[in-house]
């Protein structure tokens, strides 16, 4: 199971190919902040099994010159599902802070033994990013990894995007570039423990065989709102189903929009 697979890909749905214009463009952000904390219940079944986090941290670290945020995720194994299949995973960014690119994503994956660990650090200026020592792979202008790309997405106004309009995502995913197709299937109020949040509905185009039964086994829902916050996600998979919950949040940039009916 990877049990942190279905967040990622609430990371990524947001990208839209057409904001991809020709070298780096200063991106105006008022959907997030520093000190920003989202907080996620993975459920494997009927079991409560990982805790996953996403915080943009308070540090700022210079790369190439640039100020960036530093976004650190985590996912970990809870209560009696960490006794027979431990997850300890981290995933980080330092993203641009004007450009909203990545200049350095990092993974640390430990999933029931299984075991991942990269480095990549990004030349945005010659379109390539170092994948090994001294290994290097072609991007395409404004490429992202696999956490910049939900954060650069959120700025976006998507209150244009029709019913099954399909979007392509160049992302760096597992050492090679990537294209997450995505499709947008509406609008929809979702249920929360805080009250009713109104949400975009989004459904990637998954590659079937591998740990999904169909292409659309991935359902994504993103609070309708300028902070774009993932707030439900579920997905049929080859050996059951994995339901993720947004259970907490705090420092938002915008107050989340929480409704009784």
């Amino acid at each position: 199971m990877k049990a942190f697979y279905l967040l990622n890909f609430c990371l990524l749905i947001f990208l839209n190919t057409p904001h991809a214009q020709q070298g780096l463009r200063v991106v105006n952000n008022q959907s997030f902040k520093r000190g920003e904390k989202l907080t996620y219940k993975v459920h494997y079944g009927f079991i409560d099994a990982v805790e996953a986090t996403i915080e943009i941290t308070e540090e700022n670290k210079s790369f190439k010159n640039r100020n960036t945020l530093h976004v650190v995720g985590i996912g970990k194994s809870k209560g009696t599902f960490d006794y027979f299949f431990k997850v300890r995973d981290r995933y980080e960014s330092y993203i641009d802070e004007q450009y909203l690119v990545p200049w350095y994503f990092g993974r640390r994956v430990d999933e029931g033994g299984f075991k991942i660990a990269q480095d990549y650090y990004f030349d945005h200026y010659n379109n390539k990013v170092e994948i090994k020592k001294s290994s290097f792979l072609d991007i395409v202008n404004n490429t992202q990894d696999m956490i910049s790309g939900f954060y650069l997405a959120r700025t976006f106004d998507l209150s244009n995007a029709k019913m099954n309009q399909t979007f392509k995502v160049p992302t760096v995913v597992d050492g090679e570039m990537y294209d997450l197709q995505i499709k947008f299937k509406g609008k929809e109020k979702v249920k929360t423990k805080w009250g009713y949040i109104n949400c975009l509905k989004f459904v990637p185009v998954l590659q079937k065989g591998r740990i999904f039964k169909h292409e659309e086994d991935l359902i994504v829902w993103i609070s309708d709102d300028k902070n774009h916050v993932p707030i439900k996600a579920k997905a049929d998979i080859l050996f059951g189903s994995i339901k993720l919950d947004l259970i907490d949040f705090k420092g938002l940039y915008n107050p989340m929009l929480i409704y009784k009916k």
